[in-house]
């Protein structure tokens, strides 16, 4: 992993380093640079979420695109997927992403996609880096009569969301009540506007969006006020989604959370039985549920693991052919829409199965039995490699030896926080809990 990139683009506190304008100009001028040879006018697509520093960022960008003989084309709030799409459909040479997707207002973070609205392999966030880092964007200036303008896109919203409501069709005249939780964030205009162009009833929540309220105590992360509001409102169904719309969590009509990988096996489930499951394959990481490989199993489903990020889902999709792949925190890729997560697309395509079978959700997850799973984050001051720490080792094997063929134990660092993840998967609740806690106090007495 690089010095600037992370699991998922360049994060961090805004206006703190890496995350301030200068590393942004140099940022934009490295993709430009990058990308000028793509099309016959070479164009940049530069979209934000909601936080109050991403004018700031987004504008520093667009500055070093310019610099690097290149238009910059600003499309505002927008979800991520809505960018990726955006940037592939409209020939552009690349697109970026200013957000910090799930993580909370302080924090904003640089995300690049190529003009095909894939987010970029190792190598080129590498040369992005190398460039940056080793002050090389300074000579890449090209002369003054070929320096890029800026300009902006009013209809993207409108492209994307036409797009979505392309990917689904609905009979017409059928109630279903859904209730939305968007996080003050990008999908607040946008999600309840599709949906109730689809026909649904819609109530939505958490979409007065200023700047600092992203993320808090709501959205796919905090479901909690979604799960109240579908119970007393006896909605159908509730959908959540994070800060730039990439991630969603769904509630069923009985108040129950359903994470991504029981969304995936419902859909998963769905698309083979209309025969659009291609190769018919499953991708997911290695933080997926044991559950979920079991259902597929039953299912006659191939199940493949990737590391920890969607970008790496997609990677793995790509490489055996599949139709669908995602993570338990709700990123879902449908392969054949779209090049990376999309919450408001997972929502559709969850309601699609909900409608073809006639069942409701609380009878559809049914098709997966999840293993009680437990995630510690612990804070830690820095990330020396874990299999250097004995005490943490012994705490790992101690716990692997205790669950034996009943569960699983995955530790690793985030890579977008100052965080340890500790995930334990067993046969009951209280022992996980028990047994995580062990190796979380581990982690805390080596390097917290």
């Amino acid at each position: 992993m690089g010095k600037l990139f992370g699991t998922d683009g360049i994060r961090g506190t805004a206006n703190s380093y890496p995350i301030i304008p200068e590393v942004a100009v140099q940022v934009g001028q490295a993709v430009g640079w990058l990308f000028k040879s793509i099309g016959d006018r070479p164009r940049v697509i530069i979209g934000q979420d909601t936080r109050l520093s991403g004018d700031m960022i987004a504008h520093a960008l667009a500055s070093g695109v310019c610099a690097a003989g290149v238009d910059a084309e600003l499309v505002g709030v927008l979800p991520t997927p809505g960018i990726a799409f955006i940037t592939r459909t409209s020939g552009a040479s690349a697109g970026i992403v200013v957000s910090a997707s799930h993580n909370p207002y302080p924090d904003n973070g640089i995300k690049i996609f190529g003009s095909d609205g894939f987010k970029l392999p190792d190598e080129k966030e590498t040369e992005i880096e190398d460039l940056v880092l080793d002050g090389k964007t300074f000579g890449l200036k090209p002369a003054n009569h070929t320096i890029g303008r800026t300009g902006y896109n009013p209809r993207a919203a409108v492209q994307y969301g036409d797009f979505l409501k392309s990917c689904v069709s609905f009979d017409a005249g059928v109630c279903f009540k859904l209730i939305l939780d968007c996080a003050h964030g990008a999908t607040s205009e946008i999600a309840p506007r599709i949906f109730s162009e689809l026909g649904f009833s819609v109530e939505a929540i958490n979409v007065q969006p200023n700047g600092i309220n992203i993320n808090h105590r709501c959205g796919s992360q905090h479901p909690d006020e979604l799960v109240e509001r579908v119970s007393a409102e006896r909605a159908e169904l509730g959908l959540a989604f994070d800060g730039d719309g990439d991630r969603m969590i769904a509630v069923d009509d009985r108040g129950e959370v359903i994470s991504g990988d029981r969304v995936l096996a419902v859909i998963a489930q769905h698309l083979k039985m209309q025969a659009r499951l291609t190769n018919n394959i499953v991708v997911s990481t290695v933080m997926s549920n044991v559950g979920l490989s079991r259902c597929l199993k039953n299912l006659g489903i191939q199940h493949r693991t990737t590391g920890v990020g969607d970008r790496y889902v997609t990677e793995g999709m790509r490489a055996c052919g599949a139709a669908l792949g995602g993570e338990d925190s709700g990123h879902i890729i449908f392969a054949e829409h779209h090049t990376t997560g999309d919450g408001i697309l997972s929502g559709l395509m969850l309601i699609d199965a909900i409608r073809h079978h006639s069942k409701p959700l609380s009878k559809l997850k049914e098709v997966m039995t999840a293993f009680p799973q437990t995630l510690i984050n612990v804070t830690v001051k820095s990330k020396p490699k874990l299999e250097h720490l004995a005490q943490v080792q012994r705490a790992i094997k101690e716990v692997e030896s205790r669950l034996g063929d009943n569960g699983r134990v995955l530790v690793r660092y985030s890579g977008t926080e100052p965080l340890c993840r500790v995930m334990v998967e067993g046969p009951n609740r209280e022992a996980v809990e028990a047994l995580a806690r062990s190796i979380s106090q581990a982690i805390g007495e080596a390097i917290g």
